[in-house]
């Protein structure tokens, strides 16, 4: 039996990097009294497991993290459990029990949210969307094992449009074949929009998706 935990981390915690955020959920778990599993060997440890880890100065709202148990509980319990024991900046906000043979979050993953506040050169930004949603191609700059390489990311930007005066909400690719950050878009945004450098933005990354864009906690 494995539990499917979605957690929060607030505005707070953003710059809260993800082996920080591993560490605090493990002490989380470890106080929680929750029957976890531990690996075998001479240095157990917690067999825990991200979706995908958060890029510092970003905040998620349904984050993902595969939790094995070695006996049966409740999801009513584990999360009031597991709430106990994490910080109001690190809310619990849902639980979900799955088979063991369920396969693992971050081999479901295919596309993750994010609401993107822009701080300056909003409107210059944001009218730059049409614009760059109509190209066949985007060229961009990405880091791979072998280095920086010149890839077109336009297949890689399932949705953008704004929102409001100041938001952008977007869909781009997360998984292994092809990954579009937030901070790639809004570079080729910068450019089209004829701005010199990347305005300041707040990223929520929302969701967290998988086959046919269905939010990968339901799958």
């Amino acid at each position: 039996m494995k539990m499917l935990v979605i957690f929060e981390k607030k505005e707070r915690l953003r710059h809260v990097g993800h082996l920080d955020l591993m560490r605090a959920m493990q002490r989380a778990l470890r106080r929680s009294s929750v029957p976890i599993a531990f690996s075998k060997g001479f240095n157990p440890h917690l067999l825990v497991t991200f979706a995908a880890p958060l890029s510092v100065g970003m905040a998620g709202r349904r984050e993902v993290m595969e939790v094995p148990l070695s006996d049966e509980i409740s999801e009513s319990d584990f999360r009031e459990k597991l709430s106990a024991a994490l910080p109001p900046e690190l809310p619990c906000v849902a639980v979900r029990a799955v088979d063991d043979r369920h396969p693992a979050p971050m081999a479901l993953l295919q596309a993750a949210g994010y609401r993107i506040c822009v701080k300056d050169h909003a409107p210059e930004l944001l009218a730059a969307v049409p614009a760059l949603m109509e190209r066949k191609e985007v060229m961009a700059l990405r880091k791979t094992k072998s280095g920086e390489k010149l890839t077109d990311i336009r297949p890689m930007i399932y949705d953008l449009r704004a929102e409001g005066e100041d938001t952008l909400l977007c869909i781009l690719a997360l998984c292994e074949a092809a990954t579009c950050k937030p901070e790639l878009l809004l570079d080729a945004l910068t450019e089209q929009a004829g701005l010199p450098e990347r305005p300041r933005v707040l990223c929520t990354r929302t969701q967290l998706y998988g086959e046919g864009m269905q939010p990968l906690e339901s799958l």
